[in-house]
C-alpha cells in the first residue's frame, strides 16, 4: 500500500472515530436530558402533590371556619337571643355556553321551580353571550333540589352568605337591613357596618340594649291600638331612666328584613327617630321644671285662665276650659295652654332656649342610628314662640328626643344621650349633664303622677305601678295651616314614680274617635291607655310587680289643688 492509499485510509479511520465519538456525546447529553427531566417531573409531582394537600387542608380549614365564622357578626338582644345572623344559602347561575339542552324548554322549567322570576329574564340569561351569569340567589334547599333534577349541566350553584332575621319585623328599625351583596343600608347594621364585617369581629356578636320581650310587648299593643283606633301609624319607646339604654323603640307600620322589598319605601321610615313632630301638651313638662329650677314659680302661685290669652293676632285657648286662676299643679292638672304661657313668659326666651338646647331638643338625638332628624323651632325665636312652645307647638322634635327629656326629668335632673348598646352590669353609666336639681326632679314627679291620678292621664293609669306621665295632643299641619281632624296624640310616661326607672312613650298618628271614647280622639283617650297596656305586660318581665298598696305622696300638692275627691295618697 503506498503512502497516499495509506494516509486516506488513517483520515477516514479518525473521521470515523470522530463521528462514533460525537454519537457517545449526544447520547450521553440525550440520557443527562432525559434523566434530568425525569428528575424534574418527580419534583414538579411531588411539589404538586404538596400543594394540593395544603390547598384541601386550607379548603377544609375555610369551611370549617365558615361555619363557625359567618362573613357578618351575629347581633343579639340584653339577654343573649339572636337577632340578626348568617347563614349558608346558594344561587343560581348559569354558563350559556355549556347548556346542552333546548333553552327555551329549560327557561319554561326554571319558572316552573321559580314562579318569582320572569320568563323574558330568564331566557335573556340563557341566551347571554357572556360566560357566566346569575339567575336568582337565596335559594332553599327544595328549590335547589328541583332545579338540580333538571340535570342541566350549564346550570351552577354557587354558595352565598345570607342575612337572617328570625324574628321577622320585631325591632326592624333598630336592626335595620343589609343589601344582597351584605352591605349594612339602615338601623345597626347601617351603623356598625364596618364592625359587623370586620375580619377580626366576625365571632364576636354585636349586643344591643333591646330586650325582645319587651320589644314584643310594646309592637303588640301599639299595632293594637293603630288598629283599634284606625290610626295611620305609631311610635313607641321604652327607656331606662338612669342608663339611657333603649330597651324596646318601635315605628310602625314596620317592614321584614328577610324581604324589604316587598314592603312600601313608606315603611321603611323610622317615626321614632326620624319623624319630627309637634308633640303638644307634652312639652308643659319642661316648662314646669324649667320655671321651677329657675324659681319663677311655686306651687301656690296662681295664673290667670278665666279667658283666652292674646298672642299677636292669635288667642291661646284651653280645650277645656276651667275658666277661673289657677294654680301650679292644676295647670299641669287640667293641661292649661293659658297658664303654661304665662308660666314661660316668667322664665323668659333666652332661658327657654337655653334650656331645649341642654335638653337636646335643637339638634338631632344622640344616637347610634344614622337616621336621625334635626328638629324643627323658630328663628327668631320671640315673645310669641316662648308661649306656644311652652305647651308644645312651635316646635317638632323627635318622639325619641322626647323619651329623653321626659328621662332627665324623672332621674333626679340629669341629661345622658340614649343609646342601643347594653351597658354590662356594675358599669357606670355615660357622664351626664345635670339640667335641673334633685328637688325639682321630685316636685315633677308628683306632678305628673297627679296628672295620671286626677288628671288627662287618668286612662293611663295602671293600678299598682305608680305611672306619672303628660299628655300631648297637636293638630298636625298642612295646607293652610293646622288641620283640626288629624292628630299626633302622645302619653309620655314613666314609673313606678315613687322611685322612676323606664320612661314609655307613645304616640300616635291620626287615630280616629270611637264609640269606646264618645269619639274623642285626644291623647288621653288613645295614647294614655296604650302606655297602661304597656306597662301591665312589661312591669313583670322588667322585674317590677304592682304593688298596689303603696303610691307617691301627693299631700304636698293637696294646698294648692281645689278638687282632690279622686287625689290618693
Amino acid at each position: 500500500m503506498n503512502q497516499a492509499a495509506l494516509r486516506s485510509l488513517r483520515i477516514q479511520l479518525a473521521g470515523h472515530r470522530q463521528q462514533a465519538l460525537e454519537r457517545s456525546r449526544q447520547r450521553l447529553m440525550i440520557g443527562v436530558l432525559l434523566f434530568a427531566a425525569v428528575a424534574i417531573v418527580l419534583a414538579l409531582r411531588l411539589m404538586d402533590l404538596a400543594v394540593l394537600k395544603a390547598i384541601d387542608r386550607n379548603v377544609g380549614r375555610t369551611d370549617i371556619l365558615a361555619a363557625v365564622r359567618p362573613p357578618r357578626a351575629d347581633i343579639i338582644d340584653r339577654n343573649g337571643e339572636v337577632l340578626a345572623t348568617t347563614l349558608k344559602v346558594q344561587a343560581l347561575a348559569v354558563r350559556p355556553q355549556k347548556i346542552i339542552g333546548d333553552k327555551e324548554e329549560l327557561a319554561r322549567r326554571i319558572v316552573a321551580v321559580l314562579p318569582d322570576l320572569d320568563l323574558a329574564f330568564v331566557r335573556r340569561q340563557l341566551y347571554s353571550h357572556s360566560k357566566f351569569r346569575y339567575i336568582t340567589r337565596r335559594l332553599t334547599p327544595e328549590q335547589v333540589s328541583r332545579i338540580n333534577a333538571i340535570g342541566e349541566p350549564g346550570l351552577e350553584f354557587e354558595d352565598e352568605a345570607e342575612r337572617v332575621y328570625p324574628n321577622g319585623e320585631l325591632a326592624s328599625h333598630v336592626l335595620g337591613y343589609t343589601n344582597i351583596d351584605g352591605k349594612g343600608m339602615a338601623g345597626i347594621e347601617r351603623a356598625f357596618n364596618d364592625r359587623l364585617s370586620a375580619e377580626d369581629q366576625l365571632s364576636k356578636p354585636l349586643q344591643l340594649s333591646i330586650d325582645v320581650r319587651v320589644q314584643h310587648a310594646l309592637e303588640y299593643e301599639l299595632n293594637a291600638a293603630v288598629k283599634k283606633f284606625n290610626a295611620l301609624g305609631a311610635s313607641g319607646i321604652i327607656m331606662d331612666v338612669h342608663t339611657g339604654e333603649l330597651l324596646a323603640m318601635v315605628s310602625l307600620p314596620s317592614f321584614d328584613p328577610n324581604a324589604v322589598s316587598h314592603s312600601p319605601s313608606s315603611a321603611w321610615f323610622n317615626r321614632a327617630t326620624q319623624g319630627v313632630y309637634e308633640l303638644g301638651s307634652t312639652f308643659k313638662t319642661f316648662t314646669m321644671a324649667m320655671a321651677l329650677e329657675e324659681g319663677t314659680i311655686t306651687l301656690g302661685k296662681k295664673y290667670d285662665a278665666t279667658k283666652p290669652l292674646q298672642a299677636g293676632r292669635f288667642r291661646i285657648r284651653d280645650d277645656h276650659p276651667e275658666n277661673r286662676w289657677l294654680t301650679v299643679p292644676e295647670i299641669f292638672m287640667y293641661s292649661s295652654n293659658i297658664g303654661t304661657a304665662q308660666i314661660a313668659l316668667d322664665v323668659g326666651e333666652e332661658k327657654q332656649q337655653a334650656y331645649m338646647r341642654k335638653l337636646g331638643f335643637l339638634e338631632p338625638a344622640q344616637i347610634e342610628l344614622k337616621e336621625s332628624a334635626q328638629p324643627l323651632y323658630p328663628n327668631p325665636w320671640g315673645k310669641i314662640s316662648t308661649m306656644t312652645i311652652s305647651y308644645g307647638h312651635g316646635i317638632a322634635v323627635t318622639p325619641l328626643h322626647l323619651a329623653n327629656g321626659i328621662a332627665t326629668v324623672v332621674n333626679g335632673g340629669v341629661w345622658r344621650p340614649t343609646t342601643l348598646m347594653k351597658v354590662p352590669a356594675g358599669t357606670e353609666p355615660a357622664t351626664g349633664e345635670r339640667i335641673f336639681s334633685e328637688e325639682t326632679s321630685r316636685t315633677m314627679r308628683m306632678l305628673m303622677r297627679l296628672v295620671a291620678v286626677a288628671g288627662t292621664g287618668k286612662q293611663g293609669d295602671a293600678p299598682g305601678y305608680r305611672i306619672g306621665g303628660k299628655t300631648g295632643t297637636a293638630e298636625k299641619p298642612g295646607v293652610g295651616g293646622y288641620q283640626r281632624k288629624s292628630l299626633i296624640t302622645t302619653f309620655a310616661a314613666a314609673f313606678p314614680m315613687d322611685n322612676p326607672k323606664y320612661v314609655v312613650i307613645a304616640t300616635l298618628d291620626e287615630p280616629k274617635g270611637i264609640k269606646e271614647t264618645y269619639g274623642f280622639a285626644t291623647a288621653g283617650w288613645n295614647a294614655a291607655p296604650t302606655v297602661k297596656a304597656v306597662v301591665q305586660r312589661v312591669g313583670p318581665i322588667l322585674g317590677i310587680e304592682p304593688n298596689v298598696g303603696k303610691d307617691v305622696d301627693l299631700s304636698p300638692l293637696y294646698p294648692y289643688i281645689a278638687e282632690k275627691a279622686n287625689l290618693t295618697g
